[in-house]
C-alpha cells in the first residue's frame, strides 16, 4: 500500500470513532462503507462471524456489540431510520479478522489497525492493574504499621503484633494459617504472604486491619487477648462478607511477586520519560 493511501484509510477509522456512553465506538454502516462493502446484507454476514468469534472468546457480544438506530437521509430532505450496530474496537477487531483481506486491502489495513490499538489498550488496562496492586500492597503496608503504632502504645512487643497478624489471617482464611497459606501459594519462607496476594485479598487484609485500629481506639480495648479476639472477629466479618458473594479468599490463585511489578512499572516510568524527552 501507498503511504498517501495508508494515511488516508487511517484518517477515515479516525474519523469514524465516536463516543457511546462513554465508550469508544464505531458505526457499523460508516465501517461497512469504509471497509468496503457495498450491500449491507454482505457486511452484516461478517458481523455475524465476528459475533460468534467473540462468544467463542467468552465475551459478552452486547458489550461490544449494541444495536442501535440511525437517522439518514433519502433525498428531498427527507429521512428514514435505519438499523445499526454500535461497535466497539474489540469488535471492529473481530469484524476485520472475519473480513476476506485477500480481495479487499481496506480490510487487511483494518486488521492491523485494530489489532495494533486494541493491544495498546490491553497494555493500559494491564498496567493500571498493576498499579492498583502496588498501591493495595503499600496501603496494607501503612495500615499495618499503623495497627502496630497503636498497640504497642497499649505496651504490646513486636512478638505478640506478629501474633495477632497471624490470628488474623488464619481467620481471614478460613482456619489456614499465615505459612499454611504460604505453602499453598508457594511464597518463599523469607517473603511476606501479602506478596504473592490478589489485589481483592490484599485490600481485604487492609480493610480489616483499619477496623481493629479503630476499634482498638474507640474501645479503649488492652492487652493481647482483647486486641487478638478484635482483630479475629474483623477478619471473619471480612471473610463472610466475601464469602456472600461467592469469594473464598483461600480458593484465590496466587499472583506475580509485587515486588517484581513495582520494578517492571519503575522500568517503564524510566522508558516512558525517555521516550518523552526524544519528542
Amino acid at each position: 500500500m501507498k503511504k498517501e493511501y495508508i494515511n488516508a484509510l487511517f484518517d477515515k477509522f479516525e474519523e469514524a470513532c465516536y463516543d457511546y456512553k462513554g465508550i469508544e465506538c464505531w458505526s457499523a454502516r460508516e465501517l461497512q462503507e469504509i471497509l468496503g462493502y457495498a450491500q449491507w446484507r454482505n457486511f452484516e454476514k461478517v458481523i455475524e462471524k465476528a459475533k460468534k468469534s467473540c462468544e467463542q472468546a467468552l465475551e459478552i457480544v452486547k458489550n461490544h456489540f449494541a444495536d442501535i438506530s440511525k437517522m439518514v437521509e433519502i433525498g428531498s430532505g427527507a429521512k428514514k431510520e435505519i438499523q445499526d450496530i454500535a461497535l466497539t474496537r474489540y469488535a471492529c477487531y473481530l469484524i476485520a479478522q472475519n473480513g476476506d483481506a485477500t480481495t479487499k486491502s481496506e480490510i487487511a489495513f483494518a486488521q492491523t489497525y485494530f489489532a495494533v490499538q486494541t493491544r495498546k489498550q490491553e497494555i493500559i488496562e494491564k498496567r493500571l492493574l498493576d498499579v492498583a496492586r502496588v498501591n493495595a500492597r503499600e496501603k496494607l503496608s501503612q495500615s499495618e504499621k499503623k495497627l502496630s503504632g497503636i498497640i504497642f502504645e497499649r505496651g504490646i512487643d513486636n512478638k505478640s503484633f506478629a501474633f495477632i497478624r497471624s490470628k488474623g489471617d488464619e481467620a481471614l482464611f478460613g482456619g489456614r494459617t499465615t505459612n499454611d497459606m504460604k505453602r499453598i501459594l508457594k511464597v518463599p519462607d523469607s517473603r511476606p504472604l501479602a506478596d504473592f496476594l490478589p489485589t481483592l485479598t490484599i485490600k481485604a487484609k487492609d480493610f480489616a486491619t483499619e477496623l481493629t485500629s479503630h476499634n482498638v481506639i474507640d474501645k479503649d480495648l488492652q492487652g493481647d487477648n482483647l486486641i487478638t479476639k478484635e482483630h479475629v472477629e474483623n477478619n471473619l466479618a471480612v471473610r463472610k462478607m466475601l464469602q456472600d458473594r461467592g469469594v473464598k479468599p483461600e480458593q484465590l490463585p496466587p499472583a506475580e511477586d509485587v515486588k517484581k511489578v513495582e520494578r517492571r512499572l519503575e522500568s517503564e516510568e524510566k522508558k516512558i520519560l525517555k521516550d518523552l524527552k526524544k519528542k
